[in-house]
């Protein structure tokens, strides 16, 4: 395989690797780059998949595993799944355009002679897939920055991303492709302007982000935290912390590892650890800390945050369009990478002024009559549900507080008590009314109840529609409503139908924030 030169975006230079302590801010790249072209040909990827292919001059335009929302000129990978084999489909890719399909050999064996010359035959379209992906990402030859945790993942990676921005063309991976089929497919969109990549990497079993690290080859690994998630897959909390720990383990030299000072688990990952260590939180002795932490409010009602940055010997004022303590938390991890690779606190603090809300993660929707509903649907686990109930507490100028709250899904035998668990935290947040969905969250109710909240201000529902029409009928002006639950339950439905009965008004998700700040930040 013939190889094209690097091309090198220069900034002022920088003491080398070597010359800097273990646990300094100075940056790990001085220089950073991508391949000239990152187009291939079907004979390349054949060559780098140990193959062939009948059409070699042919050029891939992109990589697609879903016929229905393939490009014209994309290669198409029939890969197997549990309910679906996307051999099925490789005709319905084709008449949609696509230059080839990678396939199994059984399958290109039966193909008829025009067929087979628009497939590239391996022994596992995955694994072929996966291998692709590793080749084009060390042909980019970039910095990948990898996140990893049990929340926050896919927000911390999208505010890492703005914060790199400030100085970098930053290519990030798309939501939350983080599993063995999204994190080869975002590396494979890689293109030669793209200085920094920063991916997310998620898992449900043990060894399952290991791998993710050895496609990927990320120098710098960054963990939100560590918190009962997948219990259904792990015996304990102790087999998460190991499996979080794969990614710090498994860092390509140089190799940087940002850790939560505020998560003792997360901390103990630099014990071992032969690179460089950053620490980031609100607690004595992060390298990157906070400070002066309080929520922010801004037009029609929608909240924020605001506190100040410390970090070698510089500081700057941070304001975050997003609400809670949490969220601060994870925009310090993006200014902690962002500062490793030279970008200064002032910078990266004015790029995360302009960051917008993602759909479904604590989006904040301005209703009429001054209804606002978090819509924080897309996902939920107990420490992702306390944090937003936590956020709820504070919110100011609330009439009254409602939570519409799902299941939690894959809490294994231990759910039951998770949920009731989550209902007590309701009560000592001092909520007005609680509407639980699906399954495990009956205990939610029954666990508010034994907290103290009146069960005459209770309800369960088996379905998310059923909760969106109660809820809708119990809403009243100047209510602030959380939607939280796992992706499975579909609370979506929740929040469309109290924007269809209260009418979604023409206000802006996030408020603007203010040119200067009202009082001073101790």
């Amino acid at each position: 395989m013939k190889f094209v030169g690097f091309f090198m975006s220069r900034r002022k230079a920088r003491e080398p690797w070597d010359s800097a302590p273990k646990n300094s801010l100075r940056p790990s790249y001085a220089n950073v780059g991508g391949a000239s072209s990152m187009r291939l040909t079907l004979g390349e990827i054949a060559e780098m998949l140990g193959t062939r292919s009948e059409e070699p001059y042919r050029v891939a335009r992109g990589y697609s595993i879903d016929s229905r929302t393939l490009a014209a000129g994309e290669v198409f990978f029939a890969l197997r799944g549990p309910r679906f084999d996307g051999h099925d489909f490789v005709p319905a890719a084709l008449e949609r355009g696509a230059v080839a399909a990678v396939v199994s050999w059984p399958f290109r064996a039966q193909a008829s002679a025009e067929l087979a010359r628009r497939l590239i035959a391996v022994n596992d379209p995955l694994r072929a897939l996966q291998e692709l992906s590793r080749a084009v990402r060390r042909r980019w030859a970039g910095p990948v920055i990898a996140v990893t945790g049990s929340t926050g993942k896919t927000t911390t990676k999208e505010l890492i991303a703005a914060a790199m921005s400030a100085q970098f063309n930053v290519h990030k991976s798309v939501g939350n492709l983080n599993n063995a089929y999204g994190v080869p497919l975002a590396l494979l969109a890689l293109e030669p302007q793209h200085q920094v990549a920063v991916l997310e990497l998620g898992m449900s079993a043990a060894g399952e982000i290991a791998a993710l690290a050895r496609i990927a080859e990320p120098q710098t690994g960054v963990v939100t935290n560590v918190a009962p998630v997948h219990l259904e897959f792990f015996d304990s909390i102790e087999g998460i912390v190991a499996a979080k720990r794969e990614l710090i383990e498994n860092l390509k030299p140089p190799a940087t590892a940002i850790l939560n000072r505020d998560d003792p688990r997360v901390c103990s990952f630099a014990t071992g650890f032969a690179g460089r260590v950053i620490t980031y939180g609100f607690a004595e002795g992060a390298d990157v800390r906070a400070s002066g932490w309080q929520p922010w409010v801004g037009e029609a009602r929608q909240i924020g945050s605001r506190f100040l940055v410390q970090a070698s010997g510089s500081r700057s004022e941070v304001f975050l369009p997003l609400a809670g303590r949490h969220n601060a938390e994870n925009a310090l991890a993006a200014i902690a990478a962002a500062h490793s690779f030279g970008v200064p606190l002032a910078s990266a603090s004015r790029a995360l002024r302009e960051f917008r809300t993602l759909h479904q993660r604590a989006e904040m929707l301005t209703l009429p009559e001054d209804v606002v509903v978090i819509d924080d649907s897309y996902n939920s686990n107990p420490r992702a549900f306390e944090q937003m109930l936590a956020t709820l507490a504070v919110w100011p100028g609330a009439s009254r507080r409602i939570v519409v709250a799902g299941e939690m899904l894959e809490l294994g035998p231990s759910s039951p008590d998770w949920h009731r668990q989550a209902g007590r935290q309701c009560a000592k947040a001092g909520i007005d009314w609680l509407v639980a969905v699906q399954g495990d969250a009956q205990y939610i109710v029954e666990g508010a109840i034994s907290g103290g909240l009146p069960s005459s201000r209770t309800r369960f529902f088996d379905s998310a529609h059923e909760a969106g029409e109660f809820a809708s009928q119990v809403v009243r002006p100047g209510d602030v409503v959380l939607v939280k639950g796992s992706r499975g339950v579909r609370l979506e439905a929740v929040v469309e139908r109290l924007k269809e009965l209260h009418g979604k008004s023409d206000l802006p998700a996030s408020a603007p924030l203010p040119d200067k700040p009202q009082h001073p930040l101790p």
